[in-house]
């Protein structure tokens, strides 16, 4: 079985169906709304999988490939899983257990403007790894934030086929683009709806319920040195050391257009 679900379908350019405001802030590491959306897609999901999920013994979990920093989808699907988990525990089932795929990426590109074939063209050269023993037979639930062109499920699809994996497959996501006619650079538009500059990025960081994903991670290592030094400047040291570390443990030290700003946060 291979199944997908959508709590959101995107129909109309300007007409959108989720807040574009929390979605952005979302995606640059404001885990409120990460929750916030995660008890929403539960919500919505169960209604139409209750009984799926309650005849199956074992269901694994999985948010969307990551090396060592994690996607802001992780923070949905750690979310999602508590409310999955609490189904479960009322119903008298096994909690769900956590995998991941691991994913080294290769490029510095944001593809939110890109289409179908570019996208898969420019994410065919990253390596993944998945433990096939360990989610074989079981009942597996890939959670995403926003489908645009299916790029990410047919990448997935292909590593599952790649490592042999059998089971029953669901692809969810908070929202979808459903009308294709829509170009899928509309992403970066709720990317950065509310993120336009570095102060925005500053005042993400300094909120109550930020924690570092992937995107905010490049974003900053992006910056031009005077930026870079003003973020720097107007944060925790704190925060700034999380930052370097993180950095390092996805290796994007080796990578040429962020070594400047990791060597000026590094640790002596």
């Amino acid at each position: 079985m291979n199944k997908s679900y959508s709590l959101h379908k995107i129909l109309e350019k300007d007409n959108c169906p989720f807040e574009e405001k929390e979605y952005s802030r979302f995606k640059f590491g404001d885990k409120f709304y990460a929750e916030k959306f995660a008890k929403d897609l539960f919500a919505g999901f169960v209604d139409q999988f209750r009984d799926l999920l309650l005849s199956d013994e074992e269901i694994v979990i999985l948010p969307s490939p990551y090396l060592s920093i994690p996607t802001a989808s992780n923070f949905l699907c750690y979310y999602f899983k508590k409310e999955l988990n609490s189904f479960l525990f009322k119903n008298g089932k096994k909690a769900s257990i956590e995998s991941k795929i691991y994913r080294n990426q290769t490029y510095v590109t944001d593809y939110g403007n890109l289409d179908f074939n570019e996208r898969v063209n420019l994410i065919s050269n990253d390596t993944y790894y998945i433990d096939r023993n360990f989610i074989n037979d079981k009942l597996c639930i890939f959670v995403d934030d926003i489908k645009i062109t299916g790029s990410h499920e047919h990448t997935v699809n292909k590593i599952l086929n790649q490592y042999h994996v059998k089971g029953d497959f669901i692809f969810v996501y908070f929202a979808e683009l459903a009308n294709k006619d829509i170009h899928p650079k509309i992403e970066n538009h709720y990317n950065y709806f509310d993120i336009k500059n570095v102060k925005d990025i500053i005042s993400v960081i300094n909120s109550e319920h930020f924690q570092y994903n992937t995107r905010i991670v490049k974003f900053i290592l992006s910056l031009n040195e005077e930026e870079f030094g003003f973020l720097v400047s107007n944060i925790s040291s704190k925060k700034s050391d999380e930052l370097f570390h993180l950095a390092i443990s996805n290796n994007y030290h080796q990578i040429l257009e962020y070594k400047t700003n990791i060597n000026v946060i590094k640790i002596d």
